[in-house]
């Protein structure tokens, strides 16, 4: 049996008072997402650790069955893989945003939702005027971008940007972890002397403030009415160490993953699935919902596991948008499941399917939140349980109850 996760990132969420006091999920028409809730098995989902933040590198590392505690190492690291940098001993990796400020605050944490083209412009800029053998600037996509620190020290204390809307950013300036004793660890997982935590944070504060004084300055902000005007680095990791979805699961010959997001295309080359970009996918509201519908249906042709990413809920989430989140949670049902769903009952090969966020991103809060998410099981002959419904509270009745973490995907698994 083949299988196929979709996953609808940051897609949970809260009751709304917009919304009647119904979450997105909720009140959005889902008439797929609901039939399959009717004819498959749901349940509810631990997708982050003790110990860790929300972040959707911890929660889509969890549902792939991963110990976040053995390969946690960081977004940067992650991003690196996907867009093609080979980290080199001795590299630490952020994510690095470019985020608009203003009157003190973080107002966004994309910058005006950058486009890959003008993010590559000011990336390119900022590395020109500030790279050198130590530091290094590169370009991922839209606003989401890669900065290497050769010695760096993963040891710091970072806000990832999204999480802090309105909040004054000068209070959110990289820290040295507290409670770290660098002189216990001077090196890195692959040997290499690091700098300390102090120094590192240093280092990456001097960053930002030069990167306010080359941007408010660049042509790009000119007219332009969100300024793109500083960089945000977090997240920081040395490379990491992760077996292949085909070593923890032997039917996995074969893999891929689908997304926009290089975070999640990282995740995915680390775990060995083979990274299928599709024209159009952007990571918003506006992707490429037939495109990538169509590649996960060819990809399952001829692989054993497709692992397809819709990012477009989370940035509504983070957007503290209500009526676009349920327009992506809408096409999302109507654009991707259905037409999966659709040619893939007409196989003779059956495929397990399982519908899922990795974390909720309630609207009327604009962050992560370490909250249980709901999902489906579903295949050709599973016996269902008596949930008509698929959200948040409808789930809680399902015949999976509450899994943890690395559980989900043995239970997925089993259907082979």
């Amino acid at each position: 049996m083949k299988h196929i996760i979709i996953l609808g990132d940051g897609m949970a969420d809260h009751p709304v008072k917009l919304l009647g006091g119904r979450t997105p999920l909720q009140y959005a028409d889902t008439p797929y997402m609901d039939m399959l809730a009717r004819k498959g098995k749901t349940g509810r989902l631990v997708t982050i650790p003790d110990g860790f933040q929300p972040g959707s590198e911890v929660a889509n590392t969890a549902i792939l069955g991963y110990d976040l505690n053995m390969v946690y190492e960081g977004r940067g690291p992650l991003e690196a893989a996907s867009i093609g940098y080979d980290m080199q001993p001795g590299d630490m990796a952020m994510r690095c945003n470019i985020v608009n400020l203003e009157n003190g605050r973080i107002i966004n944490h994309h910058g005006g939702h950058l486009t890959t083209e003008q993010g590559d412009l000011l990336i390119r800029f900022l590395n020109e005027k500030l790279g050198n053998e130590r530091i290094k600037f590169i370009t991922g996509t839209q606003y989401r971008h890669l900065l290497i620190i050769k010695g760096g020290n993963k040891h710091i204390e970072c806000a990832p940007p999204h999480d802090h809307p309105n909040e004054l950013w000068e209070e959110l300036m990289v820290k040295p972890e507290s409670g770290y004793d660098a002189s216990e660890d001077s090196h890195g997982n692959d040997g290499c002397a690091r700098m300390t935590p102090e120094e590192t944070a240093d280092l990456l504060n001097e960053l930002i403030l030069k990167s306010q004084d080359l941007l408010a300055n660049h042509p790009f902000n000119t007219n332009r009415k969100t300024k793109a005007n500083s960089i945000w680095p977090w997240s920081p990791g040395y490379r990491p160490s992760m077996k292949t979805l085909g070593e923890m699961f032997p039917s996995i010959k074969r893999g891929a993953v689908i997304s926009a997001v290089d975070l999640i295309r990282g995740i995915g080359h680390y775990a060995g699935l083979r990274i299928i970009t599709v024209p159009g996918a952007t990571g918003l509201a506006n992707t490429n919902y037939e495109g990538k519908a169509q590649a996960a249906i060819e990809a399952l042709k001829t692989d054993d596991f497709v692992f397809l990413h819709l990012e477009a809920s989370d940035e509504a989430g983070h957007d503290g948008d209500v009526k676009l989140k349920l327009q992506t949670i809408e096409n999302l049902d109507h654009r991707i499941v259905e037409p999966i769903y659709n040619e893939l009952k007409t196989w003779d090969e059956p495929v397990c399917m399982a519908i899922m966020p990795d974390h909720p991103t309630p609207v009327e809060v604009r962050t992560h939140v370490k909250e249980p998410v709901p999902f489906i099981i579903y295949h050709k002959g599973i016996v269902p349980d008596d949930v008509n419904r698929y959200d948040e509270e409808s789930c809680v009745n399902g015949h999976y109850g509450m899994l943890r973490l690395n559980q989900f995907m043995d239970e997925f698994m089993k259907f082979d």
